[in-house]
């Protein structure tokens, strides 16, 4: 119950942050094409590339490292998983801030390979995107340390709310208050007393 609240509270924003990307060019865009791996996806060299794709196992190890994990969906083609290699994990502080406290698994959408998921079942990639409702790509993931999701990224986030949402799980912000957006505008008053600048929709 608590997840389904916390999508439908994500689904919501997402739409607001898909729509205004499309009227708005990134100024944090680089020429920098990003990496494609062999599976045609974009990809990232601190990615988990070692998973076995055992979730449980990917969860131990992040959580004996002092990390959380988070489970990244995309799909070869995608224009917004795209926009999110070329833009947010190049900016510098947003990918360390990641690389320090996450532990990334990325699947395929639409792949083949198997997935065994936190309740020992095994399936595919796309049934188990499809048992985790993902719907659109780029779709982030985030469980806490008995594999229970907490917090979903719902499509492409501006680089402001895209950190954001990453220390949202990894703070706990969930806890004391289950919509993100709620959050985040706490979180820039915060920074705005502080004399940061907050780049909102940049």
């Amino acid at each position: 119950m608590f997840a389904g609240r916390m999508f439908l509270n994500l689904f919501l924003a997402a739409g607001l942050l898909l729509s205004s990307s499309l009227l708005m060019s990134p100024s944090y865009a680089t020429e920098k094409e990003p990496e494609v791996g062999d599976d045609g996806m974009y990809t990232q060299p601190w990615f988990k590339h070692t998973s076995f794709l055992d979730l449980s196992d990917d969860l131990a190890e992040a959580t004996e490292g002092g990390k959380h994990l988070a489970i990244l969906f995309e799909q070869k083609g995608c224009p917004y998983c795209r926009e999110m290699h070329r833009v947010n994990f190049e900016i510098d502080e947003i990918r360390e801030y990641i690389k320090s406290n996450f532990d990334i698994v990325q699947l395929n959408m639409w792949g083949d390979r198997e997935v065994t998921d936190f309740d020992g079942e095994g399936l595919s990639e796309k049934k188990f995107a499809r048992k985790y409702r993902v719907m659109f790509t780029p779709t982030v993931v985030f469980v806490d340390e008995t594999g229970e999701e907490v917090v979903r990224m719902p499509g492409y986030f501006k680089p402001f709310h895209f950190k954001h949402i990453f220390a949202y799980a990894a703070e706990k912000g969930y806890i004391e208050q289950p919509n993100f957006q709620r959050w985040l505008s706490a979180k820039a008053d915060e920074m705005r007393e502080k004399g940061e600048d907050v780049k909102l929709w940049d």
